[in-house]
């Protein structure tokens, strides 16, 4: 059955963020199914705004909505989604990100118009390192306004069971609640044929991998910190770090200084390059404050990583420690240094760990999860 599918997130191409590369994904596999997709976001790319209002991309129809204003260095203000979406035509509206103003607004009209709403909530259930203005602005949304949006929602997909008690605790119903996680491109599973990674970056030893957003959320600078507890004792690996900037890519240059075998690559979204990046590393680690659920840690999954993690939010609902890798509580460095090493010096136990990940990691497969939203949308 042909459907005319529209999305609203709060960034998309060219921004770098998990929920663009969610929806991003869902998209394309659903225009390739048939159905008209159209991608409503914010005209702000995390760093500027976007001239270029209207164009399809892959099949999809963007729309850019002029935000007048971002607070809190994490959310913007685009209210003419409201009527952009009101004078069209839809059989299903699936907004991403919960607590933002575009999710109250979409509710309306889904309401308004009486069209299925669909909400991804993307695992924001935490006040860590938000400014004063920002907890304020998140504890009203939360407690009043989006309340009011989980009401106009038919389902509501959290992503990670970690989210459950959230959904509730604001208003969501357990006959609303569906758990559908994010996923990966197959890709990631293929094995590079004539890897030429490390050839390109002049890099001999084995890689220790860290790839994300440079956050403080996101924490890349205790791997620097963790890269030198190991480095001081060998000298048989580099760590790399890659990522977009935001805001930590100063310190984290300051924190390296002159050691050479800590190495912060540009960023990159070429995706047969990231895949390269992937398959040729011996461990990923994420050493996270926070997280909802990354999509790196499917990725590093499908290219058959050993994982090192801190065990938060929904990061423990898909690592089991000693299983997929090493859970590691935030801030504990010497662990995280020691279980480097207990990798490095193991390769049976890595192998063991890269096995089990290839596996598992066959379950979040992009199509897949494809397939389980639309039977949300159908049912």
């Amino acid at each position: 059955m042909f459907m005319k599918i529209a999305h609203i997130c709060p960034f998309y191409i060219p921004a770098i963020c998990g929920v663009k590369q969610v929806v991003e994904e869902l998209a394309k596999r659903q225009v390739k199914l048939g159905h008209e997709v159209h991608v409503f976001t914010s005209d702000w790319d995390k760093n500027k705004k976007i001239k270029k209002k209207e164009e399809v991309l892959d099949g999809i129809n963007i729309h850019r909505c002029n935000s007048l204003f971002k607070f809190a260095n994490f959310a913007t203000f685009w209210p003419s989604v409201f009527f952009k979406i009101l004078f069209r035509e839809f059989d299903i509206i699936h907004s991403h990100l919960f607590g933002h103003p575009h999710f109250v607004f979409v509710a309306l009209v889904s309401k308004l118009k009486g069209i299925p709403h669909i909400h991804t909530t993307h695992c924001p259930w935490t006040d860590s390192f938000r400014s004063t203005i920002g907890r304020i602005g998140l504890f009203i949304s939360y407690n009043l306004f989006s309340r009011i949006a989980i009401l106009f929602s038919k389902k509501i997909i959290a992503i990670t069971p970690w989210e459950i008690s959230f959904i509730k605790k604001y208003g969501g119903r357990k006959k609303q609640i569906e758990v559908i996680p994010n996923g990966m491109d197959k890709r990631f599973f293929n094995k590079v044929e004539n890897n030429d990674f490390k050839i390109k970056n002049n890099i001999s030893k084995k890689i220790i991998l860290f790839f994300g957003r440079l956050n403080v959320t996101k924490s890349p600078d205790k791997f620097v910190e963790i890269a030198k507890i190991v480095l001081s004792k060998r000298k048989d690996v580099v760590f790399v770090l890659r990522g977009p900037d935001e805001g930590m890519k100063d310190k984290i240059k300051k924190m390296i200084e002159n050691e050479k075998d800590i190495i912060l690559l540009n960023e990159t979204r070429d995706r047969n390059e990231i895949i390269k990046m992937y398959h040729s590393a011996e461990m990923y680690i994420l050493p996270s404050y926070r997280e909802g659920l990354p999509l790196t840690l499917f990725e590093a999954m499908a290219s058959g990583l050993p994982i090192l993690a801190s065990p938060v939010n929904g990061v423990p609902f898909e690592i089991k420690d000693s299983e997929n890798g090493f859970l590691i509580n935030y801030g504990d460095i010497n662990k995280y240094a020691e279980k480097v090493n207990e990798l490095l010096d193991n390769p049976q136990l890595a192998k063991k760990f890269s096995e089990n990940n290839l596996k598992k990691a066959k379950q979040y497969d992009w199509d897949k999860i494809t397939e389980k939203i639309l039977e949300l949308y159908f049912s």
